[in-house]
């Protein structure tokens, strides 16, 4: 038991005086009164004023942030604050991000259609030299909505993406392209755009949309994840900072929170660890001519 506590204990239980509990211990009574109902010390205001900034920033990431990414939102509105610090707010708050999971890859028989032309390099030195795509089934009350996307390699930004109530298909893989090749003016002759080798990356139609729109396909081993890692790290993220949180009715709500997630977050606001913390667009703003 603390002294403080003995001190409150034996006040209310036994009615001894503070003074003769204080005396005891060996503590002032101007330390009793201010440990009763007096103001913080420095150190308890400083800590208290910490931990309500790093809760705002928790909370404006919707809990998906661990210590890293909220000092350096915490140092980029001009305060200076240890790991250290942060972390053990974070632990005194009981506030935790997602864990990371690992994931297994499965042997291929590396066959395609398309070769490799990555070799697991998630690398670009410019934007629109290097895309990867993936889908993701999404599930509602009324059934699944399925999630086709394209991401630039330079900045890990969702340059396109579509959205079917359907299985997944050629087209709509093509739907995602065509978005992508909007976003980026209508010309993005010479890009790579590397996927796994499911069936709709690699059908007749969606091959002969590439070759009309001067996109270079590149696909990965059949089974293996790590091929196409990029792509499965941006699902990831997904998943954990968005699907998990949420429990749709309706496939419309699906998309429409899809959408936000894309447009409203991950591309414009969210720390991105490869991006020296910083979001896609401003990554592209900053670094492109």
């Amino acid at each position: 038991m603390s002294a403080a506590r003995f001190v409150v204990s034996q006040r209310t239980e036994h009615r001894i005086p503070h003074a003769v509990a204080c005396r005891a211990l060996g503590l002032s009574e101007s330390w009793f009164y201010r440990w009763r109902g007096g103001p913080p010390s420095g150190i308890e205001a400083r800590r208290a004023e910490l931990g309500a900034a790093v809760k705002d920033c928790f909370d404006g990431s919707e809990g998906t942030y661990g210590s890293p990414r909220i000092r350096v939102q915490l140092r980029r509105a001009g305060r200076a604050v240890s790991r250290r610090s942060v972390e053990a707010s974070m632990a005194r708050q009981g506030l935790a991000a997602r864990p990371k999971k690992r994931r297994r890859s499965r042997a291929g028989n590396g066959e395609a259609a398309a070769e490799d032309l990555i070799g697991r390099d998630f690398t670009a030195a410019a934007p629109d030299q290097r895309w990867v795509g993936d889908f993701k089934e999404i599930p509602t009350g009324e059934g699944k909505v399925h999630l086709a996307t394209v991401m630039d390699l330079y900045s890990r930004r969702i340059v396109g993406f579509a959205t079917s109530d359907r299985h997944p298909t050629a087209k709509l893989a093509q739907a995602a392209i065509e978005v992508a090749v909007a976003t980026r003016g209508g010309d993005v002759a010479g890009v790579i755009f590397h996927t796994d080798k499911g069936s709709q990356y690699t059908a007749g139609d969606f091959a002969k949309a590439c070759d009309k729109l001067d996109i270079t396909r590149s696909t990965g081993r059949v089974g293996c994840a790590l091929d196409n890692a990029a792509a499965e790290s941006l699902f990831s993220t997904l998943t954990h900072e968005l699907l998990y949180q949420r429990d749709w009715a309706t496939r419309r709500q699906a998309r429409r929170d899809i959408a936000r997630w894309i447009t409203d977050w991950y591309n414009t606001r969210r720390l991105h660890s490869t991006l020296d913390m910083t979001s896609p667009t401003d990554y592209e703003n900053t670094n492109t001519d």
